[in-house]
């Protein structure tokens, strides 16, 4: 009596389509060999017909449901379990932490920029600093924008001449560059690095508003400044300034749309902190940082449900999901870390402080980098 499998192959997997080399990574294979071992493409020469193209697209999609599922579920009701299955090698069963965190940040910060009101703030921008005199500090911000304490703010600064004495400031720099536009660029040469770039990028400012100057071209052609990185790039960081400010609400929508990116940068050190708290631990760096992805992914699903929240209801439900999350992580930590109470609480306050600082440095640098290259 002979054994026969209880699974008949079916399709691009039947034996007579079986082959003895993989045709992606040329490893050698056994006709009983349903996949490669090597890059587990599959074993099969038939040629993909429409059908076989939809049976495998939807095969991924509910495999990849199923582990979406699981994720969600372990990662929700046993709070720092996910991190221990995963750095123990139960890895199949659950979606990548970093790929799975970055997609529900991506969406977050798209639901922000998409129904936020940035763009409402464009008509806050200024058209040309040269242009604040003919401003009238009191009617300065729009009726539904300034309440009467701006307003008083707004009316004192004028009454000590603040408006005007920045109008002179501005006017009598722009006067100086332009006058000598080649001999000002060249007079700052010998100045450290910082206050050259400042003084270049003020200069470029000036003419790219004054001067009708659009390209460095311009500017090279014009007053035979020479074509350096440092040049070029205080020319490209005074256009940015020129656009943010004449446009703040389209710049910080881009700004919001770099911000799941900024993530993948801000984490990795923050880990570098775990493992400090966490140092007689046998975990490694990217244990505590998969452990880190993990509870970034619940924020950013808590952030998710709270924003749908807020818009549903029109109320402001960010205190109690902050809660919620603080909750969440301190349960983490005990689950994942295997620690006391007393040690665990010092080490939650520890990582949150640093977390807190780490994140203020990040959003700065964001705002700067974006200032320069917007």
């Amino acid at each position: 009596m002979t054994d026969k499998p209880t699974i008949v192959p079916k399709g691009r997997f039947r034996l007579k389509y079986r082959g003895t080399e993989c045709l992606n990574c040329g490893h050698p294979l056994d006709v009983s060999d349903k996949y490669c071992p090597n890059c587990s493409q599959a074993n099969t020469t038939k040629n993909l017909s429409l059908r076989d193209f939809f049976d495998e697209l939807f095969s991924n999609l509910l495999s990849y449901d199923s582990k979406l599922l699981k994720t969600l579920k372990a990662l929700i009701l046993h709070p720092g379990r996910i991190t221990l299955d995963y750095v123990r090698g139960k890895r199949v069963t659950y979606t990548n932490p970093f790929r799975f965190m970055l997609s529900l940040g991506i969406v977050y910060f798209l639901l922000l920029s998409i129904t936020g009101n940035f763009r409402d703030l464009d008509r806050l921008g200024l058209t040309d600093l040269g242009d604040l005199p003919e401003i009238n500090p009191s009617s300065a911000l729009p009726p539904d924008v300034a309440n009467e304490g701006q307003k008083a703010a707004v009316q004192t600064l004028d009454s000590i001449g603040f408006m005007n004495q920045i109008n002179q400031s501005v006017r009598q720099r722009d006067s100086m560059i332009l006058h000598n536009p080649k001999g000002h660029f060249q007079s700052h040469e010998d100045r450290s690095f910082l206050d050259r770039y400042f003084h270049k990028q003020n200069f470029f400012q000036t003419v790219i508003r004054k001067d009708t100057i659009y390209t460095f071209g311009d500017v090279e052609e014009k007053y035979g400044i020479p074509r350096s990185l440092e040049n070029r790039m205080a020319f490209n960081g005074a256009g940015s300034i020129i656009r943010a400010s004449k446009e703040p609400g389209r710049f910080v929508n881009s700004l919001v749309s770099k911000l799941p990116f900024a993530t993948f940068f801000f984490l990795p050190v923050f880990a570098i902190f775990i493992s400090l708290a966490y140092i007689r631990k046998k975990y490694t760096y990217t244990d505590n940082l998969i452990f880190s992805f993990h509870n970034q992914t619940l924020l950013f699903i808590l952030l998710i449900v709270s924003f749908l929240v807020d818009n549903v209801f029109n109320i402001d439900s960010s205190g109690v999901f902050l809660l919620i999350f603080l909750i969440y992580l301190y349960k983490a930590m005990r689950n994942f870390y295997q620690q006391g109470r007393f040690k665990t609480i010092l080490k939650f306050v520890f990582l949150n402080t640093i977390f807190f600082i780490l994140a203020i440095v990040a959003a700065l640098l964001l705002i700067l980098g974006s200032a320069f290259t917007y």
